[in-house]
């Protein structure tokens, strides 16, 4: 892909987040979710955070196969140290040698 306007853009993003924060903030505070409805929510959330981690470890080994450092990498785990993408990458690599594997596991693990 090679314009912006074609680029994958994150099914959720930060500002995503803290809008529908907002608005759910407000509907607690109105009495509009109680208790269950911001349990169920958790959970959902829960699921989410989980999904979310998956697809950022498929990112990271499909960005490693297309030739990103580690030093590349790094600035988007913090503090711009190359041991936490590194220490990521092997704990992956445990499971899944490159990113189509990764994929394969995800469709795996959705239909269990």
């Amino acid at each position: 892909m090679s314009t912006d306007n074609a680029r994958p853009r994150p099914p959720v993003t930060e500002a995503d987040v803290l809008a529908w924060l907002e608005t759910t903030a407000a509907a607690v505070q109105t009495g509009e979710l109680n208790a269950n409805d911001l349990i169920d929510l958790l959970g959902e959330l829960r699921r989410a955070s989980a999904a979310c981690a998956d697809a950022s470890d498929w990112a990271l080994l499909a960005a490693r196969e297309e030739g990103a450092s580690l030093r590349q990498i790094a600035p988007v785990f913090g503090k711009g140290y190359v041991r936490a993408p590194a220490a990521r990458l092997e704990k992956l690599h445990r499971q899944a040698q490159n990113a189509s594997q990764w994929l394969a596991i995800l469709r795996h693990k959705q239909s269990v």
